[in-house]
């Protein structure tokens, strides 16, 4: 009774002090919970969204962008995945959790009474290697943050261009409306009075003019609410949420770089690319934990009979045996194989985004070359053609309708021009995702986010 009485409270000792362990974190592993818990006391401090920015009318659409990625759920869900992945690298190195054992021998009479405690003990070196392998895979899940927070900040701005696209060209169809009222009065006067030969075939061309281009103006107002919907949802914004201040968008052509700065940014700082070399290092890091599977693992342990006096202690010990020489090799021999495959994807994906960046760079000079076309020759043209038809009217030898027809020509050539910009500016988007430029570099989360987090 006196074994008994002396081991129970000591057995209660050890297990209270076990259940206070705490592992030693490896180097990778401060890194990233350093850089997880700093992206996370601006993105989610205390567990609840941050302070968001008031938008107002005149905000820049840099700052829209910094709202859309402090509220949107996409990156609050890439961001949990990327703290869960963290968080993995302490469960990976860590040691088994120790067991409860219990043995007893029963007759007619309980004869013994063992309980104890089992360590199972992975060698060191192994668990290193499960360490850094969770670390690599948490990079991998940073970069997929990353991603998203460049995907998001890149749909802020495609939803501007198309909400501005559609303001200003429902403005312009509406100008064109009345420039073609105005010359469908001035026809029928000059019809009535006999000035001109005008006909009643040119002022059934203007009516139906007039009817296409108020088609038109309604359609772009239809398709002005859809723009409506989609920024707001870009902001993550319910729909239900009342609406944010509808900006004052316009469209401007946006300068870029030369094309060797590109395909340099490119390679240097593409979200999907720098996720491929992450799984690379991944790749690795698995591999180094295959080549560990030829290291033996083990377990200590002991019970103790409470029932016998003297106190009686029983040792245990295991090993395993890793004999299987064929099963080891496949074990490296796949790793090497799952390293060898993400290298491969990391210069296909290259070869993928040279011709993306090629037919990215086509559609804006395309566009940049219709736009200098329209505005170093067609709008000068036609302010000629417009003083000269304005002269001739003067003169006597022209209609008042030929006036208008000049003034509404420079209206649709200003339409042909806008869809111009609108298609320049959306590749200009898809370059800027290309090259991790979407978002302006003092939105909150975005500095550190084209360097690797360790």
């Amino acid at each position: 009774m006196r074994a008994q009485s002396f081991s129970l409270p000591v057995l209660a000792l050890a297990m209270g002090s076990l259940a206070g362990c705490i592992g030693t974190p490896i180097a990778t592993e401060k890194t990233a919970r350093d850089q997880v818990a700093r992206v996370g006391t601006e993105l989610r401090p205390h567990a609840a969204k941050p302070v968001l920015p008031t938008l107002r009318l005149d905000s820049p659409p840099a700052e829209f962008i910094r709202y859309a990625v402090l509220n949107h759920p996409a990156v609050e869900a890439a961001y949990h995945d990327w703290r869960a992945a963290v968080l993995d690298i302490t469960r990976a190195r860590s040691l088994p959790d120790p067991q409860l054992t219990f043995e007893a021998d029963i007759t007619d009479t309980l004869m013994t009474f063992m309980p104890g405690v089992m360590f199972d003990l992975t060698a060191p070196r192994k668990r290193a290697a499960l360490g850094r392998e969770a670390a690599a895979t948490s990079d991998v899940a940073y970069r997929a943050y990353a991603a998203t927070v460049f995907r998001t900040a890149a749909e802020v701005r495609k939803a501007w261009i198309e909400l501005a696209y559609a303001q200003e060209a429902r403005g312009l169809y509406m100008d064109s409306v009345r420039i073609l009222e105005q010359a469908l009065a001035l026809s029928g006067a000059d019809y009535a009075t006999g000035r001109t030969m005008g006909s009643l075939e040119a002022q059934v061309r203007l009516k139906n003019q007039i009817a296409e281009h108020h088609t038109h103006h309604l359609v772009l107002t239809d398709r002005l609410v859809a723009a409506w919907a989609r920024f707001k949802a870009t902001l993550g914004i319910a729909p239900g949420d009342p609406n944010p201040a509808w900006p004052n968008a316009k469209l401007e052509a946006t300068a870029l770089p030369d094309d060797d700065e590109l395909w340099r940014r490119l390679l240097a700082r593409n979200a999907d690319l720098a996720k491929m070399r992450a799984m690379v290092a991944m790749a690795v890091a698995a591999v180094e934990t295959a080549r560990t599977s030829r290291t033996p693992d083990f377990s200590l342990g002991a019970m103790a009979d409470l029932r016998a006096n003297p106190l009686m202690v029983r040792p245990t010990a295991t090993l395993t045996l890793p004999v299987w020489r064929d099963k080891i090799a496949a074990t490296i021999g796949a790793a090497e194989a799952r390293h060898a495959a993400a290298v491969a994807r990391v210069s296909a994906e290259q070869l993928t985004l040279a011709a993306e960046l090629a037919q990215t760079l086509f559609m804006v000079r395309d566009a940049d070359r219709m736009i200098t076309y329209i505005d170093d020759t067609a709008l000068p043209n036609l302010s000629r053609l417009a003083a000269s038809v304005e002269a001739g009217y003067q003169s006597g030898s022209g209609s008042a309708a030929m006036i208008t027809d000049a003034q509404h020509m420079p209206v649709l050539m200003r339409l042909e021009r806008l869809k111009a910009l609108q298609e320049r500016e959306n590749a200009v988007v898809d370059l800027l995702l290309l090259t991790a430029d979407a978002a302006p570099s003092d939105v909150p989360l975005l500095a550190d986010a084209a360097t690797p987090p360790r």
